[in-house]
């Protein structure tokens, strides 16, 4: 005997508005030790689901005003999860690796040669 099929619950679609959009400086892309990205803007938006307010955020190449409206569409059976974000269409953005998590590799491995070289002095 087979189990039914499920059919996932289709997206529902809304408008979400643009709370903040910030440049973030080619800096920061010397500081991920070269892992830089086409896109130069952070967005963070906000949107209503079942009654409630979300906010997310997602990386553009160009910059979109405060208060403008943008299209999204949102799981209903997780409203959290949006188009701009986690939909199949969303940009890659939350791949790069995070510079918290560079720096604390980063700084182990300068402590461990700052003792060879302390050990070798002596």
């Amino acid at each position: 005997m087979t189990e039914p099929q499920t059919t996932p619950e289709p997206w529902i679609a809304t408008q979400a508005t643009v709370t903040t959009c910030r440049y973030q400086s080619p800096a920061l892309g010397i500081l991920a030790f070269g892992f830089q990205t086409t896109q130069k803007f952070l967005i963070t938006f906000d949107y209503y689901a079942h009654g409630r307010l979300y906010s997310s955020q997602f990386q553009s190449p160009t910059a979109i005003p405060q208060n403008e409206h943008l299209p999204i569409t949102y799981n209903p059976l997780h409203p959290e999860q949006n188009s701009r974000t986690h939909g199949p269409t969303s940009s890659p953005s939350a791949t790069h690796p995070p510079l918290l998590a560079i720096g604390i590799i980063g700084s182990v491995i300068l402590s461990f040669l700052w003792l060879t070289l302390l050990r070798g002095c002596q």
